[in-house]
């Protein structure tokens, strides 16, 4: 009864964590591609193929439903992978549905025509390729109109949580967030684009100010998660075991996943 969780690093760990406090009694086995880590600065093919390929080693550990924790795949690769790749008995889903259902407050599968919502000035903070994917903007003007998206490309952010340097991290968040606010002064709400950033949720919200309200994507994808298996129970794959799985060096990764996350996590090679 195995999920799989994808991301191209240490981010989506955030993810697991929300989701595995809200199903306790589902085994999660987590992929994440260190070695080819940060995906942000990567070509929308070279995307899809390493999407395709972490993926694919968690159908092998027999996870027929995987959720990409990784807003980069998401933007770069899910919709083409839905298309041409993701067999009729597996389920690939990302991170973008939650977020704009919560965002827009209307459910996904609400198909009638764009209307206004309360949240007119909304900043997008994400890696350089979703941010030139635009998933995001596309997604939102489906069902939303008048809501004005100033995107900021934090180049460097995932690179340094991935390298444990948190203090470069925090640095770069400020600056990010600075150069935001130059172009739309007053957000109404901010979007943390990549699920590295609600390790810096806090450094977020100080640099931005107590009253714009800061969207993470953990929470909201646990109850999505939650409801989705509550209507999909056959998609619960026949895997039993929760592990983790990267393709980066195991013991180092393990190292900073147990720093970042405050409790031990043992990696093993994908």
């Amino acid at each position: 009864m195995a999920v799989g969780l994808f991301d191209s690093g240490l981010g989506g760990l955030t993810v697991l964590d929300a989701v595995s406090k809200r199903l306790p009694e589902v085994p999660f086995v987590y992929y994440g591609d260190s070695a080819h880590a940060p995906y942000g600065v990567r070509g929308a093919d070279d995307i899809h193929e390493l999407t395709k390929a972490g993926v694919s080693r968690l159908w092998q550990e027999g996870c027929d439903l995987v959720i990409l924790a990784c807003n980069t795949a998401s933007a770069a690769a899910l919709r083409r992978m839905q298309e041409n790749f993701v067999p009729r008995d597996k389920r690939v889903l990302g991170v973008f549905v939650p977020l704009i259902e919560a965002l827009t407050e209307r459910q996904w599968g609400d198909n009638s025509p764009p209307r206004e919502v309360a949240v007119k000035h909304v900043a997008l903070f994400a890696t350089p390729a979703t941010v030139s994917s635009r998933a995001f903007q596309r997604e939102l003007a489906f069902r939303a109109i008048g809501v004005d998206v100033e995107a900021q490309s934090c180049g460097g952010v995932v690179d340094a949580i991935e390298e444990g340097d948190m203090i470069l991290a925090e640095a770069l968040v400020r600056s990010h967030v600075e150069a935001l606010k130059r172009k739309m002064p007053h957000p109404e709400a901010a979007i943390l684009g990549c699920t590295h950033y609600p390790l810096m949720q806090d450094v977020f919200q100080e640099a931005l100010g107590p009253e714009v309200t800061v969207y993470s994507q953990a929470g909201l994808v646990a109850e999505s998660l939650a409801d989705y298996l509550t209507r999909h129970p056959g998609m619960i794959g026949p895997g039993t075991q929760a592990k983790f799985l990267t393709t980066g060096n195991p013991r180092k990764v393990s190292e900073r996943a147990t720093q970042f996350m405050r409790r031990q996590i043992t990696f093993e090679a994908a």
